[in-house]
């Protein structure tokens, strides 16, 4: 068999070297430093004789080794591993009635995106198939900036105050004694923080474990604004499903994979985009009115439960589609940065408490991951951009002579009067203080996710699944999720109790 002949039967990924060589056949082989000048010679460093020291006036080798010491960036703390690709979202819906923002001003209009899709809380180094949320990332590159919609594969999310954020992260993370996963700190949390039930149930459920990152739906999760051309105002939730349709893992065979290929879903969005086989997803939104939003049946800011689909019914939107691998994964996945606060006239935010904090976390978390000036890297810099900063470490963009300051009398940037004429408001009124929402209803939901959406047998394998995990917890911890259990379905409760006692007797045994 020739070496081209095998080459062809390899997956696309495992050939990308043999490709690139294909591409280069021509080029001038000669190594240069990282300014460009010529390397006199690469497999040795100068020294004084064969034996000798090392020079210091070996510039090439402190260039080389200079930068080696500092490839590595701070990988996120949430959400460090992913994959991305580059694609585009094409309008197949009219919607102007309720947003004025460009990405959807004519049926037919394509806007080109960056899609990133990640673990939430594991480290770099783990394996795609463990039972977590994923994350599903959209970055939209709009002639009126970055539109950075930033989302996962649930509709809804554990917490309401992003105060409890860092505390929701470190049960997740690794216990700082012992540097393992510790259930305790992981129940506790939850049952004592009964809003969490809905989305932990999701977590348990089949959908905790996707097949694929092509095979799970994305939500914007949070709750956003939508201003139209006339200055009018609704809410809006987005739901981005997929083409593919929905498939998950068994959890043995997730077990499997992961000791075998921890990279499995990272090769299999390659591959698949090598191939043309080009993943899609279908993008629709809820809207409401701010006059039924203060009259609906629940906070409909609340970002642990969904809006009705009976109340609210999917306006389909258009298609996002990825048709592009990177070309370097560290330039344009790694360094690839979503923040919910890039927003585009017609978009705006809401009083969702979660995404109030989000919108100052996440660009707080970039500017000390990649730098102030994370925004000038290509992957996520926006077509034109007529600020007033400058400066910092590794300004690409100063702007030229641009005015540095505002107002100014030299033809510097000014207020963009359209964007005001379509930017969201919010009427504001009580007094300030902590207002803890934990108490509300935290059940409903989750009783309806359980009794109607689940079927008996995904209802079997979710009681499993959350017994086969709380098991590892101290008992106070467990009869107290029990008890929150009890308040979602007194069946629920006693199977879940059942299946914990199954497990305690097998470790008997």
């Amino acid at each position: 068999m020739s070496s081209s002949s095998y080459s062809r039967e390899r997956e696309p990924a495992a050939n990308q070297l043999l490709d690139y060589a294909k591409k280069h056949q021509s080029d001038d082989g000669s190594a240069t430093n990282t300014a460009g000048n010529p390397l006199i010679y690469k497999d040795a460093m100068e020294t004084v004789g064969p034996k000798g020291l090392a020079l210091l006036e070996d510039w090439n080798f402190i260039d080389e080794m200079a930068h080696f010491d500092r490839e590595r960036i701070p990988e996120r703390v949430v959400h460090a591993k992913g994959a991305g690709a580059f694609g585009y979202f094409e309008v197949t819906h009219d919607i102007t009635a309720y947003t004025a923002a460009v990405p959807f001003a004519a049926i037919g209009k394509k806007t080109p995106i960056a899609v990133r899709f990640s673990q939430v809380t594991l480290e770099m180094g783990s394996s795609d198939t463990v039972r977590d949320p994923r994350g599903f990332a959209v970055k939209f590159y709009t002639e009126d900036g970055i539109w950075d919609l930033v989302g996962n594969n649930t509709p809804i999310f554990f917490i309401r105050d992003p105060i409890l954020f860092p505390s929701f992260i470190h049960i997740l993370k690794r216990n700082p004694v012992t540097h393992l996963r510790d259930a305790d700190m992981f129940w506790d949390f939850f049952s004592l923080r009964p809003e969490t039930t809905h989305q932990l149930m999701v977590l348990f459920s089949d959908r905790g474990i996707p097949s694929n990152f092509r095979h799970m739906h994305g939500y914007g999760s949070n709750t956003f604004s939508f201003v139209n051309a006339y200055g009018h105002q609704f809410y809006c939730k987005f739901h981005y499903k997929t083409d593919q349709g929905i498939s998950n893992l068994d959890p043995n065979k997730a077990t499997q994979i992961a000791g075998t290929d921890p990279d499995y879903f990272l090769r299999d969005l390659y591959n698949n985009i090598a191939k043309g086989n080009y993943p899609s997803w279908t993008l629709y939104v809820q809207v409401m009115t701010p006059e039924e939003a203060s009259h609906y049946k629940f906070d409909p800011f609340d970002v642990t439960k969904v809006w009705y689909h009976a109340d609210f019914p999917l306006i389909p939107v258009g298609k996002i589609v990825l048709n592009k691998n990177p070309s370097n994964y560290f330039a344009e996945v790694e360094q690839l940065a979503f923040n919910p606060a890039h927003l585009i006239p017609g978009i705006g935010p809401s009083p969702d408490r979660n995404l109030q904090g989000r919108l100052f976390a996440y660009g707080d978390t970039h500017r000390y991951r990649l730098g102030p000036n994370y925004q000038q890297l290509p992957v996520n810099s926006a077509y034109r951009v007529k600020s007033f900063s400058r400066d910092g470490p590794q300004t690409i963009d100063s702007q030229g002579g641009a005015p540095i300051y505002h107002p100014n009398s030299f033809g510097g940037p000014d207020s963009d009067q359209r964007a005001k004429a379509i930017s969201h408001t919010t009427a504001v009124s009580g007094n300030t203080g902590w207002y803890d929402l934990g108490g509300e209803d935290n059940f409903t939901q989750a009783r309806a996710l359980y009794v109607r959406v689940l079927d008996e047998g995904g209802r079997s394998r979710l009681i499993n699944n959350i017994a086969g995990n709380l098991k590892d917890a101290n008992e106070t911890i467990q009869a107290r999720t029990v008890r929150n259990f009890a308040q979602v379905d007194e069946d629920f409760e006693s199977l879940i109790a059942s299946a914990l006692e199954s497990s305690f007797r097998a470790r008997m045994q």
